[in-house]
Order: C-alpha cells, then sequence, then structure tokens
C-alpha cells in the first residue's frame, strides 16, 4: 500500500533548512581550521583521535571503520594516504585474522598540536553562541535522531 507524503510545514522546513545550512558551514570552517592550524583534514584528526583514545593507541581496521562510518575501502584508501605521511601504520592483529592500525609518534604528536586550535574553533564558532540551555537541549536531540538512526534499516 502506497503511503502518502507527510509535507513539512512551513516552520518545519525553516528548521530542516537551518539545520543543513548550519551543518555544512559549521563544518566547512572547522575543516578550513583545522587544516590551517594542524595540518590535518577532518577525516585524518577523526581516524587520529579514535587512535589516540584508543588502548596502546591501536584498534580493528574494522572497528576504525565502524565506528567512523566509513566502507572499509574508504579507510583503507584514506590510511594508505595518512601511512605516506607517517601518522599511521598498519600492524598485525594480535588474534592473528586482519589488520590493526595504530597511530605514529608523529600521529600522537600532530593530533596532539591541533587539538588545542581545533577546540577553540569548536568553541568560538559553536559552543560559545550557545547557551548551556540549549547546548543540552540541542545534545538530547542528537542523541534521540541518533537512537532513532540505530534502529531504522538502512534505505
Amino acid at each position: 500500500m502506497a503511503r502518502s507524503t507527510r509535507w513539512l510545514d512551513e516552520d518545519q522546513e525553516a528548521s530542516w533548512r537551518s539545520y543543513r545550512q548550519m551543518a555544512s558551514r559549521l563544518e566547512a570552517h572547522l575543516a578550513r581550521s583545522l587544516a590551517r592550524d594542524g595540518g590535518l583534514s577532518v577525516p585524518d584528526f577523526d581516524v587520529l583521535t579514535a587512535l589516540t583514545d584508543a588502548p596502546e593507541r591501536r584498534l580493528c581496521l574494522k572497528d576504525v571503520a565502524a565506528g567512523l562510518l566509513w566502507s572499509p575501502s574508504r579507510l583503507s584508501h584514506h590510511l594508505d594516504r595518512m601511512q605516506a605521511r607517517d601518522l599511521v601504520r598498519r600492524v598485525p592483529c594480535p588474534e592473528g585474522r586482519g589488520s590493526d592500525v595504530e597511530t605514529t609518534e608523529r600521529g600522537v604528536a600532530a593530533v596532539t598540536a591541533a587539538a588545542p586550535a581545533h577546540d577553540a574553533a569548536v568553541r568560538d564558532a559553536f559552543v560559545d553562541v550557545i547557551s548551556r540551555k540549549d547546548l543540552a537541549t540541542l545534545g538530547r536531540i542528537a542523541e534521540a535522531v541518533l537512537e532513532n538512526l540505530a534502529d531504522a534499516p538502512d534505505a
């Protein structure tokens, strides 16, 4: 049976478009800042942050891909570029199946150097322009959407 379209009303449409524009502009602003101040791309920073947060600065490739919502192919290509810059290295998995990735000393130094400026950029462009109450509300909204998406079948 065909499902009827539930169009967004004017307020919903305006809020959705504002959110989309904000998310796109904020991501682009933070990407430029991270490249300028830290010499890293957002994907570089995401990979390095995941690794430096992990025990022994090392994770299974499939866990990195799942955590970043990347395909194995995308992760592999990106790790090739990062490995060429000596930010990460692939190592055998201790269990003998597959590979792990770990950050190098240069990778740790790069993310450590980039983090303060990135944190300041996030604060300046996002955190400090929202009240604590609105920030908490946004956090609850994000959690509700993420929970809904976790239960949703992929289209």
